[in-house]
Order: structure tokens, then C-alpha cells, then sequence
């Protein structure tokens, strides 16, 4: 046997010790919030698993956006959820119940289009790029690149907001509305089928990862802090849970693929399966990284300070 099927019969008995009928003490469901993307994509075993176990207390909720998500936190209905990484600092520094558990995600940006004469930033002098929500994520993120780049926001390049939410932007780029878009996995490839003419430009982040030497800490896993302390076996277990299903949809992309579709996150296996290995899906405990987190989030603070909540969280923003 070779060591690709070493480590699949590895992951297989990983999974197979994965116990996916979650059961709280309380005799309380636990919600679990998470986003419509890669960040579903990759529980999508876990998911699957949960709905065809004889019990679970664990409750999945896949929602479209971010600001979904968010309410959930603020009203404190989730007890586990994924959202942007800054907006996690946000919640944090405002001193919502939540610590940081887990990246799972670990940039899904792209600048695409259908505009072939751009081969190096240089060329985008002149041009014309449209961006959603400014000053979020991936505006902020753009932005930075550029000037580390030589190109001057404004100035040298034309940002523009017409189109406000991911969807809405890659609708225009399919519809050759917009000729060129910065927008996320699996909108990319959803794009591409569409519009055969559209293209990645740019892989954003390999170009990030390239002018700092730190990867993109996209998104983030949060907890409630009163649940770590009252049921931290629960918190472990799905903790393990998540990170074995990620493993999974890396390990058999095919697979996953069919298993995104049947849960309504993407509309065909195609897509499925070209979003996979551009999504950058790795469970990495928080812990284990803060410094890198901690680098990703101050390079947002001193872009904005106001997108990670006013300040880089401390060390208890970890778990």
C-alpha cells in the first residue's frame, strides 16, 4: 500500500472513532451557526453524519451571510459559529461570551474576470475593479495588496461599490456586467461555469502570502466561553468532529462534492468539485497559532481599526 492509502485507511478509522451523535448534559440542543460556503463545505461529513444519527443534540444552521451569523452571536442563540475571523475580534472586544477556537478557513479570495490583458499588478493601472462592502474583509484585504504592490487606491486604480453583497457581484461578473470582480470560493467557480470567458487573475491568497509571509486567517470557529467551562468533552468532541470532516472533503474531493450538493450548498457536483481546492479548507486549532492570527488581525487594525473592533484581542480571545 502506498502512503496516500496509508492515510486514507487513516483518516477512515479517524472518522470511523468520530462520535457525530452529539449529546449534551443539559439535555439542551447546542447550536452550531455556520456559513453557506467553504466553511459548510467543510463540515459537510459532519453534517451528513449528524442527520443520520439515531440521536444528536447538535443543531447545524447554514445561513448566507456573515451579518446572519453575527445575530445569532449577539443574541447569544449560537453556541458554536463561524464568521469572518475580524468580525470574531469584533464580538470578542465588544465582550460577547465567545473565545476562538479553530481557522478553518484560510483565504477563499480571488481576482477574476474576463479582462485578458492583466498579467502583473502593474497592469492594473487604469483599470477598473469592483469590490463588495467597502471597508469589509475583502475590500480592506484588496486594498493592502495594492499598495504593497505600487498601485495607489483611488488614484491609480478605480474601486467600485455598485454591487453590495458576494452574490450580487458575481452575478454582474457572469452577466459580463462587471469585468472584473474580487470575490470568494465557491462564488468563483460558480462564476466560471456560468461564463465560460471569466477566469481567475489573481489567487489573493498566495499574493498574500507572498508580499507577508503569514497566510490569510479568513475564518474563524468561536464558542461560547460558559460552554467551554460547563461541557469542555462536548466542546472537544465537536471540535474533532469538524476537524475529521475537513480532512475528508480534502481527502475525497468527489465525494464531498455530492455530499454539498444533496445539503443545498452548491447547485451541481461540477462546481462542487472545482471550489474544493481553491477553498483552502484547514482545521488548525487557534492555540496553536496566535501569533500568525494575532500578525493577520493587526495588519486589519492598522488598515482599519474599526474592523476587528478597535484593538488586536489579547491572548484571552483564545481557546
Amino acid at each position: 500500500m502506498n502512503i496516500k492509502g496509508i492515510l486514507a485507511v487513516l483518516l477512515a478509522l479517524v472518522l470511523v472513532s468520530c462520535n457525530y451523535s452529539i449529546k449534551n448534559t443539559d439535555k439542551k440542543h447546542v447550536t452550531f451557526a455556520t456559513l453557506k460556503g467553504p466553511s459548510s463545505m467543510g463540515m459537510i461529513k459532519m453534517i451528513d453524519s449528524l442527520a443520520n444519527a439515531e440521536s444528536n443534540e447538535l443543531k447545524v444552521e447554514i445561513l448566507n451571510e456573515p451579518i446572519q451569523v453575527r445575530k445569532l452571536v449577539i443574541d447569544g442563540t449560537a453556541d458554536f459559529a463561524v464568521l469572518p475571523t475580524t468580525m470574531a475580534a469584533i464580538m470578542y472586544n465588544k465582550g460577547l461570551d465567545y473565545k476562538l477556537v479553530a481557522i478553518p478557513v484560510w483565504g477563499t479570495l480571488y481576482l477574476f474576470g474576463s479582462d485578458t490583458t492583466i498579467r502583473s499588478w502593474s497592469d492594473l493601472k487604469g483599470k477598473k475593479v469592483n469590490v463588495m462592502a467597502k471597508g469589509m474583509t475583502p475590500d480592506v484585504l484588496f486594498r493592502y495588496l495594492l499598495e504593497k504592490n505600487g498601485i495607489s487606491p483611488g488614484k491609480d486604480i478605480t474601486l467600485d461599490y455598485s454591487f453590495p453583497t458576494h452574490i450580487d457581484l458575481a452575478n454582474a461578473v457572469a452577466a459580463g456586467q462587471a469585468t472584473l470582480g474580487v470575490i470568494s470560493e465557491p462564488l468563483v467557480s460558480l462564476v466560471m461555469q456560468r461564463n465560460k470567458e471569466v477566469y481567475p487573475i489573481f489567487d489573493l491568497n498566495r499574493e498574500w502570502g507572498n508580499a507577508l509571509n503569514i497566510p490569510i486567517a479568513q475564518t474563524a470557529l468561536i464558542v461560547k466561553k460558559s460552554l467551554i467551562e460547563k461541557n469542555p468533552q462536548l466542546v472537544e468532541q465537536v471540535v474533532s468532529c469538524y476537524r475529521s470532516s475537513s480532512q475528508w472533503v480534502n481527502c475525497y474531493p468527489d465525494s464531498a462534492a455530492e455530499l454539498i450538493v444533496k445539503y443545498g450548498i452548491l447547485p451541481n457536483v461540477e462546481v462542487a468539485q472545482c471550489a474544493i481546492p481553491r477553498s483552502n479548507m484547514k482545521f488548525v486549532r487557534a492555540r496553536s497559532e496566535i501569533e500568525r492570527i494575532g500578525e493577520y488581525l493587526a495588519i486589519f487594525y492598522q488598515m482599519n481599526p474599526e474592523i476587528i473592533g478597535g484593538k488586536v484581542p489579547d491572548e484571552n480571545f483564545y481557546y
